[in-house]
C-alpha cells in the first residue's frame, strides 16, 4: 500500500506502545483519588485488589473477566500495530487464566491521516481476534491528533479457577514465556536505529498471542501469573510478591532479544522505561550486572509474555506444555525465598 509506505506512524506518537502508560509512581498517586463504591459480592476482583483484569461472578460456575488497553503507534506498519495492540489487549484476560470471547475497538485518529491506514490497523486487530477465536462486536472512535488503538475485552472463566497476580510467597519457581527488549527495540525502530531483522523478530514476538501459554498454565495449575508490559519485568514481578518474600533471578536464564543490549549501550531507552527505573530500582540488587543488562530488566514491554509463579514440582510439566505448544522462549528465570521484599539478580 503506497500510502503506508510514505507515512511513519511512529512519528505521530510521543511514546510507543505500553511505554506511553502513566508510570508506577504517577499511577499510585492517581489511584489515591479513586475510591471503590461497590458492595456487590459478585465482584471477585476489582479496585480493592487491582489485577490484570476485573472478575465478576455471573453464576456459581461462570465469571466474566473484563479489561481495556490501548496505546500509540509502536511500529510504522499500520496492520502490524493493529495486530500488536489487539494481542496486547487480549493478554490481560489470558493472564487471569480466562478465555477471551468478545472485544470492542477503541480508536483515536487524526482526520489529517488517510482513513485507509486506519482500515489496515483495524484489519490487524481483526486478524489477532480471529486467531484467538474472539468476536469483535463494536467499538468507539474519536478525532485525535495522536493515533491510538486498542480494545476492551471480555472473557469467561470458572470463578474457582481465576489466576490472580499477587500473594506469591517463598519457594515458588518463576517462569517467563516471552523475551524482554521490546521497549528498547521499539524505541530504536522509532529512531531508525534498529536493524530490519531485529525489528521483524520483535514484531513477531509482540504479535504472538499468550493463548497457548495460558492454556498450558491452566492445565498444570499455578500459584499466580501476570503479563509483562509497561512496568517491565521488575515492576510486574514486584507486584506479585507477598510481604516478606524475595525473588532471586538468574539473568542468564532470562530471554532477551540480543540487539536490545547494543541499543541500550547506545542510549536508546524509552521515557516509560526510565520511569520504571526511577520507581523500582531501590527494590532491586543487580550486583555488578552490566548497565545494558540492568536496563533490560526495567524495559517497558508491549505485548510481553506471561510471568508465572508455580510450585517447583509443576515447573517441568509447565515448561513441557509450553514447548509442546511451540514456545521456544519459555524459561525458568528464578525462584522466591523468604526475605524483605527485594529482587536480587545475578
Amino acid at each position: 500500500m503506497a500510502t503506508s509506505e510514505r507515512i511513519r506512524l511512529t512519528a505521530y506518537s510521543h511514546g510507543g506502545g505500553c511505554a506511553c502508560k502513566l508510570g508506577t509512581l504517577e499511577l499510585t498517586e492517581l489511584l489515591g483519588h479513586v475510591r471503590s463504591t461497590t458492595t456487590d459480592p459478585a465482584v471477585l476482583v476489582g479496585l480493592e485488589t487491582p489485577d490484570d483484569a476485573s472478575v465478576y461472578r455471573l453464576t456459581t460456575e461462570l465469571a466474566m473477566v473484563q479489561t481495556v488497553d490501548f496505546f500509540t503507534p509502536i511500529v510504522d506498519d499500520p496492520y502490524v500495530w493493529g495486530r500488536i495492540a489487539a494481542t496486547n489487549a487480549l493478554s490481560d484476560v489470558y493472564a487471569m487464566g480466562a478465555r477471551p470471547v468478545t472485544a470492542l475497538n477503541l480508536v483515536g485518529w487524526p482526520r489529517s491521516l488517510d482513513m485507509a491506514l486506519l482500515g489496515r490497523v483495524l484489519e490487524g486487530g481483526n486478524d489477532a481476534c480471529e486467531a484467538a477465536g474472539v468476536s469483535i462486536v463494536g467499538g468507539h472512535s474519536i478525532d485525535d491528533p495522536e493515533p491510538k488503538f486498542g480494545m476492551a475485552v471480555t472473557g469467561l472463566v470458572h470463578p474457582d479457577r481465576v489466576v490472580t497476580k499477587n500473594g506469591v510467597g517463598p519457594d515458588r519457581d518463576l517462569v517467563l514465556t516471552k523475551p524482554l527488549g521490546m521497549g528498547i527495540i521499539s524505541s530504536g525502530i522509532k529512531a531508525g536505529r534498529t536493524s530490519e531483522a531485529t525489528a521483524r523478530a520483535a514484531e513477531a514476538v509482540m504479535m504472538t498471542l499468550n493463548k497457548d501459554a495460558a492454556e498450558a498454565m491452566v492445565d498444570v495449575g499455578v500459584v499466580a501469573a501476570t503479563d509483562v508490559t509497561g512496568f517491565g519485568l521488575i515492576g510486574h514481578l514486584a507486584g506479585m510478591l507477598a510481604p516478606g518474600t524475595d525473588a532471586l533471578l538468574d539473568f542468564d536464564e532470562i530471554p532477551v532479544l540480543e540487539e536490545a543490549f547494543q541499543l541500550a549501550r547506545e542510549g536508546v531507552f524509552s521515557g516509560g522505561s526510565r520511569r520504571n527505573v526511577e520507581a523500582m530500582e531501590r527494590y532491586v540488587d543487580t550486583g555488578d550486572l552490566p548497565e545494558e543488562r540492568r536496563l533490560a530488566l526495567f524495559d517497558a514491554q508491549t505485548s510481553g509474555g506471561l510471568l508465572i509463579a508455580v510450585e517447583p514440582d509443576r515447573t517441568e510439566p509447565l515448561l513441557d506444555g509450553l514447548r509442546r505448544a511451540g514456545n521456544g522462549w519459555a524459561s525458568m528465570i528464578g525462584h522466591t525465598v523468604q526475605g524483605s521484599a527485594r529482587i536480587v539478580v545475578r
